[in-house]
């Protein structure tokens, strides 16, 4: 595998983009528009540069890693030549299905078509080609440069073939992949999201405060984030998502999302991205506590 092909220039896009170009394959980054790709691209310069600071990587290294990534508005342009898609648009089935019904149209029939779902079936999603043989979840981790996690997530029509060339891909990236099945939330959100959602609860509910529940968590679990920064860092609208679709997955009530996590995203209060949630991000990159009672 040479060529690959990121679909969506967001945070977890430009993240595999990067990581791809920075271990020397050629990458097409692709996105609905010019704006957003130079937003993806601004991005992993700034990520570079970080690491350049940090004696991580040399400024050659940096130029080399941008010279291997190329843009594109089409999936038709962008995924011609591709050995492997990664599919890493926003967390909606009915977008995935469209993107993967095009890519079954357009790709080489030996092209290996990925997914960066953190929770939807890929069974599902494989669906809507007419290879799903070929078809495979690859979830990285936020941020992709620097988390070593990669979920590799086998459909119920994945082949072995593809399931152990990605398996030996990832590595090949510096990450250390897992094989799990195609269940809901797989095993790090099914896990996760249901503990996040708890520590929402435990703040409806009047148990303690916003940094009294994240300094519970981080000085006795040893947590390096607390749950609730961490929602925040996530996407509170993302945790929704996904929570949804546990709960709509399993039909059982212990993933139903808290209604205050429900009223934030509904009020616009999505976490970092929006500049405010459980903490509020708008003057400085240092979270402080929103200055209200959330109920």
């Amino acid at each position: 595998m040479k060529n690959i092909a990121v679909i969506g220039a967001g945070t977890m896009g430009n993240g595999i983009a990067h990581t791809f170009a920075q271990n020397g394959f050629k990458v097409n980054l692709i996105d609905v528009s010019e704006a957003s790709l130079k937003r993806g691209m601004d991005t992993i310069s700034r990520n570079l540069d970080r690491m350049v600071a940090k004696e991580k990587i040399t400024e050659a290294d940096k130029t080399a890693t941008l010279a291997n990534i190329s843009t594109f508005t089409k999936i038709l342009n962008g995924t011609q030549k591709a050995d492997l898609v990664v599919e890493a648009a926003t967390e909606n089935l009915n977008l995935k299905l469209r993107i993967f019904k095009e890519l079954d149209e357009t790709c080489d029939e030996n092209t290996i078509l990925a997914t960066n779902t953190s929770s939807i079936s890929i069974t599902q999603i494989a669906a809507a080609t007419t290879k799903p043989e070929r078809v495979i979840g690859m979830h990285f981790m936020n941020p992709v440069p620097i988390m070593a996690l990669v979920e590799v997530i086998r459909g119920y029509n994945t082949s072995h073939e593809v399931t152990q060339t990605i398996m030996e891909l990832s590595k090949k990236l510096g990450k250390t992949p897992v094989e799990v099945n195609d269940y809901p939330g797989f095993v790090a959100n099914r896990i996760l999201m249901p503990m996040l959602n708890e520590a929402i609860e435990t703040l409806y509910n009047g148990v303690a405060g916003v940094e009294e529940i994240d300094t519970v968590m981080k000085l006795g679990m040893a947590h390096p984030m607390g749950p609730l920064q961490l929602a925040d860092f996530i996407g509170l609208d993302v945790c929704l998502s996904i929570l949804n679709v546990m709960y709509n997955g399993f039909k059982n009530q212990k993933y139903a999302p808290c209604p205050l996590l429900v009223n934030m995203v509904n009020a616009g209060k999505l976490g970092v991205k929006s500049g405010e949630g459980f903490y509020d991000y708008s003057e400085s990159k240092k979270a402080e506590k929103v200055s209200r009672q959330f109920k």
